[in-house]
Formats: structure tokens, C-alpha cells, sequence
């Protein structure tokens, strides 16, 4: 017998879960903590229920965890997607209640992918990703700091921050580094990203922390997901300019800077940098085919699992 669809829409935040499950037609509220949490999907489990709730980062990760292990289907989605479809079905008014049977209808209507299973080493890699960009940007504020102060106290003050916050980021790489190689498959994905020109330790981390897709979807969706995938913005006869948008912005920022190192230091992408400066492509916009070409390339050496090969230029 198959059961009729039920769609759970939850607004999560610090500490309350607003439920709406379309089969009741009924709102509920329970704490955002682990008994509670574990209480309300036990009684999803024998029913064929898929739940929607926005991205909110820690506030949700109890939730997800949760209807991980009892093997209940959920998604998460970016909150604007959220707020575009509300806006789309005339809903201003915006409470916790309403956001929750707006997701159930966003469920429902839209079918978002379910989140596969968890890898946890690539969680933990993820998360060591995030803390060491958040230790180079606070190092990059101290550094500005520095330059526009002439006080002897402030500069000694602002150099034993950098000093600390170096070794810091040292430190996270270190435990990166011993992550990747204590795990087989991400050791040998690794292997085979670091033979493509450009992809240094840095683009190689977030690669394997943001694109756990990387090899297993088509080049055209993995550029949509990295936000490389160029956006029409036509209407009758008005053609406007295409440009990239949406997607992971630490894997775009790495895949360009990615790029930066590869036009200089591989033949057949410097050809390519070139012809399309020739054609009169600003710089900027050349480094991005740039990075979507590189993407493509990793895209195509993880599904083959084969190392870079340059071809030799016609």
C-alpha cells in the first residue's frame, strides 16, 4: 500500500521548531532541543513524510541530525528561495507560523531534492574549511588596522595578533591535512585535483568540503552549483548581459583564484585566457571561463578517475 504524500514545513530558530504538517492542516511549536526534536520524528517514521526547512546554519543541525538517523526524507533550501515563493503566492505577512505552511506548500509544489546521508569527514572538513577562512579574514582586518596606524603601542598590539592568528591558521591546516589523509576516498580525490594546474591546497580543501558533487552530475549542473553558470537576463527583444550568480561562494572565490595561478602556469588554459582577450573579453570575465573551464576539467577527472592530462594544443 502506498501512502499519500505528507509535507512538513518547520521555521527553525535558536530556540523553537514552528511545525505545519499539510496532512493535519494544524501548526505546533516545540523546543529546538534533542528530546523534543526526537519525540516529533518518531511519528513521522512509518509515514511517508518529506520535510522542508530553511538553511539556518547551527540552529538547524540537531533537526537535520535527527531525521537523519530515523530515515526521514527532508531538504534544505537558501531562505531567499523561500521568501521568493511566498512573495509569488501573495503571502507579505511573515510570522513563524506562516513561514512554516509556506515551506509545507514549497514542498509540495516544487519537489526539492532530498539531502543525501551524511559523510561525516567531510562535515568535519567542511567546518574546518569555514574556521580557517574566518581566521584569514580576521587576519586580513588586523593587517588592514596595521596600515592605517602610526602608534608604536597599537602596531606591537596588532603584530602579536597576526603572529597568533598565523599560527592558528597553521594549526587548521595541519589538522586538514591529517583529515584528508586519514580518509581514503578524499585522500585520493585529493590526489587527483592536485594534478590539475591551479588547484593548490586551498581550492582542494573547499572543493572536497563544498562540492561533494564533484564527479557525479553533469558539467552544467556542477557550474550552476558553484554559481559559474552563466544567467540570461532576456525579455522581448532586449538582450542583457549574462552573468554568474547564486551558488557556493567559497567554491567560485577558490576556483578563481585557481584560475589566476593557472594561466600562468599551464600552456593550454593560458591559450584559452588569451583567445578570449583577443575576442575582447575583460579580464575578469576571461579568469571566469577560466575557473568554469577548471571545473569542468576536476568535474571530468573525478568521474574517470583520471589525473590531469593536458592536451597538447592543436
Amino acid at each position: 500500500m502506498i501512502l499519500p504524500l505528507r509535507c512538513v514545513g518547520i521555521d527553525v530558530s535558536k530556540h523553537t521548531l514552528d511545525i505545519f504538517d499539510d496532512a493535519t492542516g494544524k501548526p505546533e511549536r516545540i523546543a529546538n532541543a534533542p528530546q523534543p526534536i526526537t519525540e516529533q520524528v518518531a511519528r513521522w517514521r512509518c509515514g511517508n513524510v518529506f520535510v522542508l526547512f530553511e538553511a539556518t546554519g547551527v540552529y538547524d543541525r540537531e533537526l537535520a541530525e535527527v531525521l537523519h538517523r530515523a530515515g526521514v526524507r527532508f531538504a534544505r533550501i537558501n531562505p531567499a528561495r523561500a521568501r521568493d515563493f511566498a512573495r509569488a503566492h501573495g503571502r507579505l505577512a511573515k510570522t513563524d507560523a506562516i513561514d512554516a505552511k509556506m515551506l509545507a506548500g514549497f514542498a509540495r509544489t516544487m519537489a526539492p531534492s532530498c539531502e543525501p546521508e551524511p559523510d561525516p569527514a567531510r562535515n568535519a572538513l567542511s567546518l574546518l574549511a569555514k574556521r580557517r577562512d574566518q581566521l584569514v579574514h580576521m587576519r586580513a582586518q588586523e593587517k588592514n588596522r596595521r596600515s592605517e596606524t602610526r602608534d608604536p603601542l597599537m602596531i606591537e598590539s596588532i603584530a602579536r595578533l597576526i603572529d597568533f592568528l598565523d599560527d592558528e591558521v597553521k594549526a587548521i591546516e595541519a589538522r586538514i591535512e591529517t583529515l584528508i589523509k586519514a580518509e581514503p576516498a578524499i585522500s585520493d580525490d585529493a590526489r587527483l585535483m592536485r594534478s590539475a594546474p591551479g588547484i593548490g591546497p586551498v581550492a582542494c580543501m573547499q572543493l572536497i568540503a563544498q562540492m561533494p558533487e564533484l564527479g557525479r552530475v553533469g558539467p552544467k549542473q556542477v557550474a550552476a552549483l558553484a554559481g559559474l553558470a552563466p544567467l540570461n537576463v532576456d525579455s522581448g527583444l532586449y538582450r542583457g548581459k549574462r552573468a554568474i550568480g547564486g551558488g557556493r561562494k567559497r567554491v567560485r572565490d577558490a576556483l578563481y583564484m585557481a584560475a589566476l595561478n593557472a594561466v600562468r602556469r599551464d600552456n593550454l588554459i593560458k591559450a584559452f585566457y588569451q583567445r578570449l582577450r583577443t575576442a575582447g573579453k575583460p579580464a575578469k570575465l576571461a579568469l571566469v571561463a577560466v575557473a568554469r573551464k577548471l571545473l569542468t576539467i576536476l568535474n571530468a577527472m573525478l568521474r574517470d578517475r583520471n589525473t590531469y592530462l593536458a592536451p597538447r594544443p592543436s
